[in-house]
């Protein structure tokens, strides 16, 4: 690893030829340093980030590819998605659209090993694709990006050119759930028993059901990502002490980076690893808990579009909802609010028009109710989601779409 200044990095970007496929950190890993470097040497690039926040380059030139759209690309002129499983992204980085230019946003090295910090993810997978092109790997290194361990870290000899930086990495603190995320994330802990292994993202809903777990006892955390609400469970003495916490990235306060850092107890994985459902089936009691946009009456879930247009993608929500069923004792909820307050609708409807995310989980859960899905014939998955799930002024309409359908 060679240590340049940024000048310097752009000088030896610019020489790259053609189009070059540029993949960076995400989330909240972006290393905008680097990604300046690269649109002030290339009139031409694809860069491929994962839940992108806004400030993306957005410029004639510039395409936006992921396979998973985060704010800053679902408006991007130049966005390009690529329908992927979280799973099977590094398959992609690795075979089909590997990268020329690999943007890490690192720690500072300790024992001559780099750290990705709050994001692993497709990155390993990135740098391995690359480097077997003879590509380059860039790493910013901040010595504000929590140290962690695991597959986090870096041979320095796999780092082709580094630049320095002192930023502060985004850092959100979540306010208080809602009356309804509290109402499902109080329904939904309480279908998890203690000794429990807990897959939950980010948002109001994987709060609240965290918060409402309070009196559980050695609950694990097998996740592809976890913030502030499994911090709070860990200084309530609610986890497994004996087993390490899990996951891919992070995302949260300052408090939580800095508890992540140099904490040998939060074991950073490659997607690939967290994400494969075999491993994720053999997880004790695994219970996944993901969020969707609709469900149908046949239990049909869309997380992805808006108007047939992409909103988000596959993200991990298949992975974990196929690990869950096959694990032992295992349990997969969709969760999430009976009505759109933005949009003014009802989030059950008869039958999706969007493509399909995902279905088979076990449970269907808003505020409303549990509808028990997992194991009941269709015309009783239907009859479940319509009484314990749907608003009350949608379900006289869905029983008479029901009837349609062929469903009541």
């Amino acid at each position: 690893m060679r240590t340049v200044s940024l000048e310097e990095l752009t000088r030896r970007l610019a020489q790259l030829p053609g189009r070059p496929r540029v993949v960076a950190s995400g989330n909240a890993a972006i290393p905008w340093a680097g990604v300046r470097a690269v649109d002030e040497a290339l009139e031409e690039y694809t860069l491929h980030v994962l839940n992108a926040p806004p400030g993306l380059p957005e410029r004639p030139g510039v395409t936006a590819e992921t396979c998973f759209v985060g704010a800053g690309m679902r408006h991007h002129p130049g966005l390009s998605y690529v329908p992927s499983r979280l799973s099977l992204v590094p398959v992609l980085l690795q075979r089909m659209i590997p990268a020329d230019v690999v943007l890490l946003h690192c720690a500072p090295p300790r024992d001559g090993l780099l750290s990705l910090g709050v994001e692993v993810n497709v990155l390993p997978a990135a740098i391995e694709g690359c480097l077997s092109r003879g590509g380059l790997v860039v790493a910013v290194v901040n010595d504000r990006m929590p140290y962690t361990y695991g597959d986090a870290q870096v041979h320095l000899d796999q780092v082709s050119l580094a630049v320095e930086v002192s930023d502060p990495i985004p850092a959100v603190t979540a306010g208080p759930p809602g009356e309804d995320s509290r109402r499902i994330g109080d329904l939904v802990a309480a279908r998890v028993p203690d000794g429990a292994t807990l897959q939950l993202g980010i948002g109001a809903v994987p709060d609240a059901t965290l918060a409402a777990l309070t009196e559980r006892r050695d609950l694990r955390v097998w996740t592809e990502m976890f913030s502030d609400g499994v911090l709070a469970l860990e200084e309530r003495g609610v986890l497994d002490r004996s087993h390490p916490l899990t996951t891919s990235f992070l995302f949260g306060s300052q408090e939580l980076y800095d508890w992540a850092d140099g904490n040998e107890r939060v074991r950073m994985l490659r997607t690939e690893r967290t994400n494969d459902p075999a491993m994720i089936a053999r997880q004790r009691l695994m219970t996944s808990v993901n969020t969707a946009l609709e469900v149908d009456l046949f239990g049909q879930a869309n997380a992805s579009r808006i108007n047939r247009r992409i909103h988000s993608g596959f993200g991990g929500q298949t992975d974990f909802i196929v690990g869950a069923m096959h694990a032992p004792g295992g349990q997969a909820f969709i969760a999430l609010r009976s009505w759109h307050p933005k949009a003014n609708v009802s989030t059950i409807v008869p039958l999706l028009d969007e493509p399909v995310t995902s279905f088979q989980q076990t449970a269907v859960v808003t505020e409303q109710g549990v509808a028990e899905v997992a194991g009941y014939s269709e015309k009783a998955q239907a009859r479940h989601i319509i009484r314990d799930a749907a608003h009350p002024d949608v379900k006289e309409q869905l029983w008479e779409e029901a009837g349609r359908l062929g469903l009541a």
